[in-house]
Parts: structure tokens; C-alpha cells; sequence
């Protein structure tokens, strides 16, 4: 683990908890979105990831306990492989939906939803958590439909909570801490599934 900012006393943050993705990942959505999102405003490749969980304003008081749930959850589930599934648009953002075949992406993000409502931390959201990298921002909705991004299967190693500051620009992310995902074999007990997949993922419609 490790924590890569600091922050003030009584400050109040905006924090969310997410999957970091591997270099070789970011490098081929940064150069994918280039080429087939040029009417969009794209997000730079420091700011791609898979969002866990978005926790709002929080007192900097609350941060320690929020590590602390990151942890133990990603302590709980070994890692699991995800890949390019379908492009999906809404109002305001263009995103890169990801099949999670072992399911383990989920219980990762459950765990964490639950832990977190239980410290008062969190309130879940009325729709199921969805894996997904958003790419791009956007005013009126384009209505794009560009093939997947050229990424094969991979196995996210990290999860962070990430520091969120507003800008004229747009939000610029800060990580706060990052925490290694368990290995197979490493869990503490709430994961017991094994799948893998080490394949490319076609486009599905769903």
C-alpha cells in the first residue's frame, strides 16, 4: 500500500475509490480515443479508471476509515480479469463498459458499498454498479458508435482512493492511497471463485 497526497486538517473533500488500470491499458484508451472520439471532450490518460465507488464531500476526518474499507475489501477478493464489452453514452459521458466473466469485479464493489453504508460513509446508489471506464465528457449526447478499444483481457493490480478537485478544465484527480488486490489463495475468505480468462472479448450487445 501506499499513499501518494496529504491533506489539511478539517478540509472538505471530494473522494472516490477506484481500480487503477495497468499502463499498457491507459496507453491503448488514450490513443484509441484520439482516433475515434474527436468530437468529444476526451479525458487525458492520467484520468482513466474504473470508479468503485464515489463518496462526495467527506470530511477529511472521515479519510482514515475510508482507507480502512478499502483495505479490508480488497483484502477479500483476489484479483480478477476484465475487458472491453460495449460502448455505452449517457447524458453527459461516453464510457467503455467491461465484461467482468468471474463476477469478481462486483463482489469487490459490493463489498465495498456495504462496508462503507455501514460506517455511515456511503449511500448505494438505486442502480446496480456497472464496470466501466469513462473517456469522454460531453454537453449534448453524440450518439457515437466506435468499435472497441484494442485491449485484451487484463487484470487490474490496484485500487486507490482518489482525491477529486473541480478546475474550469475539469476535475483533476490526486491518489490518495493505493492498496494492492489480493492474489488467488491471498483472500480473506469472501472470495471463492476462480474463473479467468486470458482471451480477447468481442462486442456484445446488452
Amino acid at each position: 500500500m501506499s499513499s501518494a497526497a496529504s491533506v489539511g486538517a478539517d478540509a472538505s473533500l471530494r473522494i472516490f475509490l477506484a481500480l487503477c488500470l495497468p499502463d499498457d491499458v491507459l496507453d491503448a484508451l488514450a490513443a484509441w480515443g484520439a482516433r475515434e472520439l474527436r468530437s468529444c471532450r476526451r479525458l487525458d490518460r492520467k484520468q482513466l479508471h474504473v470508479t468503485l465507488a464515489f463518496l462526495g464531500s467527506r470530511s477529511e476526518r472521515d479519510v482514515p476509515a475510508i482507507l480502512a474499507t478499502l483495505e479490508q475489501a480488497a483484502r477479500s477478493v483476489a484479483r480478477f480479469p476484465l475487458a472491453p464489452l460495449r460502448w455505452r453514452e449517457t447524458g453527459s459521458a461516453g464510457m467503455v463498459v467491461l465484461a467482468d466473466p468471474s463476477g469478481r469485479a462486483c463482489l469487490l464493489a459490493e463489498l465495498l458499498h456495504a462496508q462503507l453504508e455501514e460506517r455511515g460513509l456511503y449511500r448505494r446508489e438505486r442502480r446496480p454498479w456497472l464496470p466501466h471506464v469513462t473517456v469522454a465528457r460531453f454537453r449534448a449526447r453524440p450518439r457515437l458508435d466506435p468499435p472497441l478499444p484494442p485491449v485484451r483481457t487484463f487484470v487490474p493490480s490496484d485500487a486507490a482512493a482518489y482525491l477529486s478537485e473541480l478546475h474550469p478544465n475539469g476535475a483533476r484527480y490526486t491518489v490518495l492511497h493505493t492498496v494492492r488486490l489480493a492474489d488467488d489463495g491471498e483472500t480473506g475468505g469472501a472470495d471463492d471463485q476462480s474463473e479467468d480468462d486470458n482471451g480477447t472479448m468481442r462486442r456484445m450487445d446488452g
